[in-house]
Protein backbone atom coordinates (compact mmCIF):
# COMPACT_ATOMS: atom_id res chain seq x y z
CA UNK A 1 0.00 0.00 0.00
CA UNK A 2 1.21 3.59 -0.85
CA UNK A 3 2.01 5.88 1.83
CA UNK A 4 0.03 8.90 2.61
CA UNK A 5 0.44 12.01 1.18
CA UNK A 6 0.20 14.88 3.45
CA UNK A 7 0.49 18.02 2.07
CA UNK A 8 1.38 21.02 4.36
CA UNK A 9 1.75 24.47 3.72
CA UNK A 10 5.27 26.15 3.69
CA UNK A 11 4.83 30.17 2.40
CA UNK A 12 7.44 31.16 0.16
CA UNK A 13 7.07 33.15 -3.39
CA UNK A 14 9.42 34.36 -6.13
CA UNK A 15 9.48 38.04 -6.04
CA UNK A 16 9.62 40.91 -4.09
CA UNK A 17 6.84 43.56 -3.85
CA UNK A 18 7.43 47.35 -2.78
CA UNK A 19 4.35 48.78 -2.30
CA UNK A 20 4.47 52.50 -1.38
CA UNK A 21 1.65 54.23 0.11
CA UNK A 22 1.15 57.99 -0.06
CA UNK A 23 2.23 60.69 1.50
CA UNK A 24 0.03 62.31 4.58
CA UNK A 25 0.35 66.18 5.57
CA UNK A 26 3.85 66.98 6.75
CA UNK A 27 5.22 70.41 8.59
CA UNK A 28 3.26 69.78 11.72
CA UNK A 29 5.31 69.98 15.32
CA UNK A 30 6.94 66.57 15.90
CA UNK A 31 6.54 64.93 12.77
CA UNK A 32 8.72 64.99 9.65
CA UNK A 33 8.53 68.43 7.58
CA UNK A 34 8.39 68.58 3.83
CA UNK A 35 12.44 68.44 4.30
CA UNK A 36 12.01 65.27 4.82
CA UNK A 37 13.90 65.95 8.21
CA UNK A 38 13.86 62.57 10.74
CA UNK A 39 11.52 63.03 13.98
CA UNK A 40 10.17 60.89 16.91
CA UNK A 41 7.85 59.24 14.48
CA UNK A 42 9.53 59.53 11.33
CA UNK A 43 12.76 57.66 11.63
CA UNK A 44 14.70 58.72 8.41
CA UNK A 45 12.14 60.38 6.79
CA UNK A 46 9.75 56.89 6.62
CA UNK A 47 8.67 53.89 7.80
CA UNK A 48 9.10 50.41 6.17
CA UNK A 49 6.26 48.19 7.01
CA UNK A 50 6.87 44.50 5.90
CA UNK A 51 4.27 41.73 5.48
CA UNK A 52 4.79 38.28 4.70
CA UNK A 53 2.78 36.98 1.41
CA UNK A 54 0.46 34.68 3.63
CA UNK A 55 -1.90 34.98 0.95
CA UNK A 56 -2.11 36.55 -2.96
CA UNK A 57 0.17 39.62 -2.69
CA UNK A 58 -2.43 40.88 -5.21
CA UNK A 59 -5.08 40.21 -3.05
CA UNK A 60 -2.83 41.55 0.08
CA UNK A 61 -1.88 44.73 -1.45
CA UNK A 62 -5.41 46.72 -1.40
CA UNK A 63 -5.85 45.78 2.35
CA UNK A 64 -2.90 46.43 3.56
CA UNK A 65 -2.91 49.93 2.12
CA UNK A 66 -5.24 50.59 3.44
CA UNK A 67 -3.79 49.74 7.32
CA UNK A 68 -1.06 51.47 5.82
CA UNK A 69 -2.71 54.80 4.81
CA UNK A 70 -4.49 54.92 8.34
CA UNK A 71 -1.18 54.62 9.94
CA UNK A 72 0.76 57.42 8.20
CA UNK A 73 -1.90 59.62 9.00
CA UNK A 74 -1.61 58.76 12.64
CA UNK A 75 2.18 58.96 12.42
CA UNK A 76 2.20 62.21 9.80
CA UNK A 77 4.92 60.05 7.92
CA UNK A 78 4.98 58.36 5.01
CA UNK A 79 4.75 54.44 5.20
CA UNK A 80 6.24 52.02 2.43
CA UNK A 81 4.56 48.85 2.74
CA UNK A 82 6.97 45.46 1.27
CA UNK A 83 5.53 42.39 0.93
CA UNK A 84 7.91 40.86 1.01
CA UNK A 85 10.03 37.14 -0.36
CA UNK A 86 9.57 35.24 2.47
CA UNK A 87 9.63 35.30 6.11
CA UNK A 88 13.70 34.93 5.78
CA UNK A 89 13.77 37.66 4.10
CA UNK A 90 11.63 39.70 6.42
CA UNK A 91 13.47 38.51 9.16
CA UNK A 92 16.79 39.45 7.14
CA UNK A 93 15.47 42.95 6.39
CA UNK A 94 14.64 44.03 9.90
CA UNK A 95 17.45 42.49 10.95
CA UNK A 96 19.49 44.87 9.03
CA UNK A 97 17.91 48.02 10.06
CA UNK A 98 15.68 47.37 6.68
CA UNK A 99 12.10 47.21 8.57
CA UNK A 100 11.25 49.40 11.22
CA UNK A 101 7.94 47.37 11.30
CA UNK A 102 6.57 44.14 10.13
CA UNK A 103 4.00 41.54 10.52
CA UNK A 104 4.64 37.85 11.56
CA UNK A 105 2.99 34.69 11.73
CA UNK A 106 2.81 33.67 15.50
CA UNK A 107 5.72 30.90 15.46
CA UNK A 108 7.47 32.94 12.87
CA UNK A 109 7.66 36.08 15.43
CA UNK A 110 9.37 33.45 17.63
CA UNK A 111 12.54 33.34 16.03
CA UNK A 112 11.95 36.55 14.18
CA UNK A 113 12.10 38.03 18.43
CA UNK A 114 15.09 35.82 18.96
CA UNK A 115 17.16 36.42 15.32
CA UNK A 116 16.11 40.44 14.75
CA UNK A 117 14.76 41.89 18.10
CA UNK A 118 11.12 42.42 16.93
CA UNK A 119 9.15 43.16 19.79
CA UNK A 120 5.15 42.47 19.01
CA UNK A 121 2.64 45.47 20.19
CA UNK A 122 -0.62 44.64 18.04
CA UNK A 123 -2.71 42.30 17.12
CA UNK A 124 -6.43 41.42 15.37
CA UNK A 125 -9.22 41.59 17.72
CA UNK A 126 -13.09 41.20 17.14
CA UNK A 127 -16.17 43.08 18.14
CA UNK A 128 -15.52 42.92 21.68
CA UNK A 129 -12.37 43.73 22.10
CA UNK A 130 -10.94 40.37 22.56
CA UNK A 131 -7.70 38.58 20.86
CA UNK A 132 -8.68 36.44 18.08
CA UNK A 133 -7.41 33.11 17.35
CA UNK A 134 -7.39 30.54 14.97
CA UNK A 135 -6.48 26.96 14.55
CA UNK A 136 -4.18 24.42 12.30
CA UNK A 137 -6.38 21.24 10.53
CA UNK A 138 -5.82 18.28 8.89
CA UNK A 139 -8.45 18.13 6.14
CA UNK A 140 -9.62 14.89 4.09
CA UNK A 141 -12.28 13.83 1.48
CA UNK A 142 -15.60 12.79 3.34
CA UNK A 143 -15.04 9.44 1.77
CA UNK A 144 -11.42 9.20 2.72
CA UNK A 145 -10.63 5.57 4.59
CA UNK A 146 -8.62 8.21 6.92
CA UNK A 147 -10.60 9.12 10.22
CA UNK A 148 -7.60 10.22 12.63
CA UNK A 149 -4.41 11.54 12.76
CA UNK A 150 -3.22 7.88 13.01
CA UNK A 151 -4.10 6.81 10.21
CA UNK A 152 -1.83 8.71 7.70
CA UNK A 153 1.12 6.72 9.38
CA UNK A 154 1.78 3.56 7.06
CA UNK A 155 5.15 1.80 7.11
CA UNK A 156 6.69 3.22 3.70
CA UNK A 157 9.39 6.04 4.37
CA UNK A 158 9.13 9.56 3.08
CA UNK A 159 10.27 12.98 4.02
CA UNK A 160 10.57 14.28 7.67
CA UNK A 161 9.71 17.72 7.16
CA UNK A 162 6.31 19.86 7.91
CA UNK A 163 4.35 22.52 9.73
CA UNK A 164 5.09 22.98 13.28
CA UNK A 165 1.70 21.69 14.29
CA UNK A 166 0.97 18.97 12.79
CA UNK A 167 4.58 17.79 13.64
CA UNK A 168 3.76 17.98 17.00
CA UNK A 169 0.45 15.92 16.65
CA UNK A 170 2.31 13.73 14.77
CA UNK A 171 5.06 13.36 17.85
CA UNK A 172 2.01 13.66 20.44
CA UNK A 173 0.36 10.35 18.65
CA UNK A 174 3.45 8.99 18.67
CA UNK A 175 3.89 8.43 14.89
CA UNK A 176 7.58 9.23 13.24
CA UNK A 177 7.75 11.48 10.70
CA UNK A 178 9.23 9.43 8.61
CA UNK A 179 6.60 6.93 8.15
CA UNK A 180 4.99 9.78 5.87
CA UNK A 181 5.56 10.78 2.40
CA UNK A 182 5.34 15.01 3.25
CA UNK A 183 5.19 17.48 0.39
CA UNK A 184 5.14 21.33 0.50
CA UNK A 185 2.83 23.03 -1.52
CA UNK A 186 3.76 27.12 -2.28
CA UNK A 187 1.22 28.68 0.64
CA UNK A 188 -2.42 28.07 2.40
CA UNK A 189 -3.97 28.42 -0.90
CA UNK A 190 -2.08 26.11 -2.83
CA UNK A 191 -2.44 23.12 0.11
CA UNK A 192 -6.34 23.70 -0.11
CA UNK A 193 -6.13 22.87 -4.36
CA UNK A 194 -4.02 20.20 -3.70
CA UNK A 195 -6.52 18.52 -1.87
CA UNK A 196 -9.66 19.88 -3.67
CA UNK A 197 -7.88 18.81 -6.90
CA UNK A 198 -7.03 15.13 -5.56
CA UNK A 199 -3.04 15.43 -5.80
CA UNK A 200 -2.82 14.60 -2.03
CA UNK A 201 -4.75 12.25 0.50
CA UNK A 202 -4.67 15.25 3.50
CA UNK A 203 -3.93 18.60 3.76
CA UNK A 204 -3.02 20.65 6.34
CA UNK A 205 -5.77 23.68 6.26
CA UNK A 206 -5.88 26.70 8.55
CA UNK A 207 -8.92 28.19 9.73
CA UNK A 208 -7.93 31.36 8.42
CA UNK A 209 -7.72 29.97 4.63
CA UNK A 210 -10.56 28.24 5.14
CA UNK A 211 -12.94 31.04 5.94
CA UNK A 212 -11.63 32.85 2.78
CA UNK A 213 -12.06 29.73 0.82
CA UNK A 214 -15.45 29.71 1.67
CA UNK A 215 -16.03 33.20 1.12
CA UNK A 216 -14.92 33.03 -2.34
CA UNK A 217 -17.00 29.84 -3.15
CA UNK A 218 -13.30 27.49 -3.92
CA UNK A 219 -13.73 25.24 -0.93
CA UNK A 220 -16.87 23.25 0.57
CA UNK A 221 -16.81 21.88 3.76
CA UNK A 222 -19.17 19.75 3.30
CA UNK A 223 -17.03 17.21 0.79
CA UNK A 224 -13.92 16.92 3.44
CA UNK A 225 -14.14 15.85 6.84
CA UNK A 226 -11.37 17.46 9.54
CA UNK A 227 -9.41 14.71 11.02
CA UNK A 228 -7.56 16.67 13.49
CA UNK A 229 -7.43 20.28 15.17
CA UNK A 230 -5.20 22.16 17.00
CA UNK A 231 -5.43 24.64 20.18
CA UNK A 232 -6.49 28.37 19.63
CA UNK A 233 -3.39 29.96 18.05
CA UNK A 234 -3.15 33.52 18.98
CA UNK A 235 -3.32 35.83 15.86
CA UNK A 236 -0.73 37.37 14.11
CA UNK A 237 1.44 40.19 15.44
CA UNK A 238 2.35 43.42 14.14
CA UNK A 239 6.29 44.13 15.42
CA UNK A 240 8.17 47.17 15.44
CA UNK A 241 12.09 46.79 15.51
CA UNK A 242 13.21 46.83 19.10
CA UNK A 243 16.67 48.40 18.55
CA UNK A 244 14.71 51.89 17.42
CA UNK A 245 14.35 54.71 19.61
CA UNK A 246 11.61 53.57 22.57
CA UNK A 247 10.06 57.04 21.88
CA UNK A 248 9.56 55.54 18.36
CA UNK A 249 8.69 52.48 19.46
CA UNK A 250 5.84 53.78 21.86
CA UNK A 251 4.67 56.00 19.15
CA UNK A 252 3.82 52.85 16.52
CA UNK A 253 2.23 51.61 19.33
CA UNK A 254 -0.38 54.21 20.14
CA UNK A 255 -0.90 54.60 16.32
CA UNK A 256 -2.01 50.69 15.87
CA UNK A 257 -3.64 51.17 18.89
CA UNK A 258 -5.45 54.06 17.41
CA UNK A 259 -6.82 52.67 14.49
CA UNK A 260 -10.41 53.00 13.42
CA UNK A 261 -12.20 49.42 12.58
CA UNK A 262 -12.20 50.39 9.35
CA UNK A 263 -8.68 50.70 9.14
CA UNK A 264 -7.73 46.90 9.54
CA UNK A 265 -11.38 45.60 8.53
CA UNK A 266 -9.96 44.59 5.12
CA UNK A 267 -6.68 42.41 6.49
CA UNK A 268 -8.68 41.00 9.71
CA UNK A 269 -11.37 39.57 6.74
CA UNK A 270 -7.48 37.26 5.62
CA UNK A 271 -7.20 36.36 9.57
CA UNK A 272 -10.75 34.85 10.10
CA UNK A 273 -11.52 38.02 12.34
CA UNK A 274 -15.47 37.97 11.80
CA UNK A 275 -17.03 40.33 13.33
CA UNK A 276 -13.41 42.41 13.25
CA UNK A 277 -12.90 44.95 15.92
CA UNK A 278 -9.62 47.64 16.63
CA UNK A 279 -6.34 46.46 17.02
CA UNK A 280 -5.56 45.35 20.60
CA UNK A 281 -2.20 45.32 22.70
CA UNK A 282 0.06 41.85 22.57
CA UNK A 283 3.50 41.15 24.07
CA UNK A 284 5.89 38.59 23.86
CA UNK A 285 4.22 36.49 26.49
CA UNK A 286 0.98 36.21 24.22
CA UNK A 287 2.57 33.97 22.10
CA UNK A 288 4.75 31.81 24.89
CA UNK A 289 2.59 28.78 23.84
CA UNK A 290 4.28 28.60 20.20
CA UNK A 291 7.98 29.80 22.08
CA UNK A 292 7.06 26.19 24.33
CA UNK A 293 6.12 24.70 21.31
CA UNK A 294 9.37 25.74 19.58
CA UNK A 295 11.16 24.03 22.36
CA UNK A 296 9.53 21.06 22.60
CA UNK A 297 10.33 19.97 19.22
CA UNK A 298 13.86 21.60 19.01
CA UNK A 299 12.63 24.16 15.83
CA UNK A 300 14.91 26.70 14.15
CA UNK A 301 14.43 29.35 12.45
CA UNK A 302 14.00 26.88 9.16
CA UNK A 303 11.07 25.51 10.76
CA UNK A 304 8.82 28.76 10.54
Amino acid sequence: MRARRFLTTMVATSALFPLVAGCGDTGTSGTTGASGTASVTCPGGKVRFGIEPYEDPAKLKPAYEVLAAALQRKLNCPVELKIVEDYSAEVLAMRNGQLEMAQFGPLGFVFASQLADTQAVASFADATGALTTYTGGIWVPTDSPITSIKDLALSSPASTSGDALPRYALKTEGIAESALQIDYAGGHPEALLALVNDKVDAAEINSQQLATSQAAGTFDPSKYRQIWKSEPIPNDPITVYGKLDQKFRDAVAKALLELDTADVTKVGAFLDVNPPGPLVAVTKDTYKPLFDLATALNLTEKDA
